[in-house]
């Protein structure tokens, strides 16, 4: 799942951003209103984390802006802003929802994680797929009940795959899910781990379209 953060802290706007990728998120980073707007207007997100006190233009400006844009992608405010009154005028703005600094980073990506879900309607936070079972929060699978041991990608892609099943997803979608701005992309990365996937879990799990990505089919009822 593709993050962006904006925080102009660096420290702790590095501190956030290893957290979540350590959480399985792919994170970009703005460090100023601005630069989030931008990225706002030109790259499709799962979730937003913004900060309010930002240089150049105010968190409350991003939120405002993006709004007003028709832009839905799901905004957590994250601010020493601690006043009943400032949680009210963020959530109005448009927030989905708003967390306090200092903070715990597990409480941070189950907060993204709830409002991901929330935004896809996804009602159970486990994912099944027949007998494969994907827990986002654990970073677990399990395949027949067996735990099955993935790479973050593997498990990144699988989790893209199993969010859109019935979908065919290209290359370029699931290299946008999981690489981060700066964050270097093999060429043939996708599939590679897709070809280590099918290895580890079932050959026939997960179907190449030819010429136009890769999917796994809808779970029969």
């Amino acid at each position: 799942m593709r993050i962006l953060l904006v925080e102009d802290d660096k420290l702790l706007g590095d501190g956030i951003r290893t957290g979540l990728m350590q959480g399985g998120f792919a994170v970009d980073w703005a460090k100023d209103g601005r630069e989030a707007e931008l990225a706002l207007a030109g790259e499709p997100y799962e979730a937003v984390v913004l900060d309010l006190g930002l240089p150049r233009l105010s968190g409350m400006d991003v939120l405002r802006r993006a709004r007003g844009a028709k832009n839905p992608v799901p905004i957590l405010i994250l601010t020493a802003r601690d006043t009943v009154g400032d949680r009210v005028a963020g959530l109005d703005a448009g927030a989905d929802d708003y967390l306090v600094k200092p903070f715990d980073l597990a409480e941070l990506r189950a907060r993204l994680r709830a409002l991901v879900r929330r935004a896809r309607n996804q009602v159970e936070p486990v994912l099944s797929h027949g007998t494969l079972k994907l827990d986002p929060a654990g970073r677990s699978v399990t395949m027949e009940g067996t735990a099955v041991e993935l790479s973050a990608r593997e498990f990144a892609i699988l989790h893209e795959l199993l969010l859109n099943a019935g979908r065919v997803l290209s290359k370029a979608q699931l290299e946008q899910k999981l690489y981060g701005w700066g964050e270097e992309i093999e060429s043939n990365a996708v599939e590679v781990f897709v070809h280590h996937l099918r290895r580890k879990l079932a050959p026939e799990l997960i179907r190449t379209v030819r010429g136009v990505g890769y999917m796994i089919p809808k779970a029969s009822a």
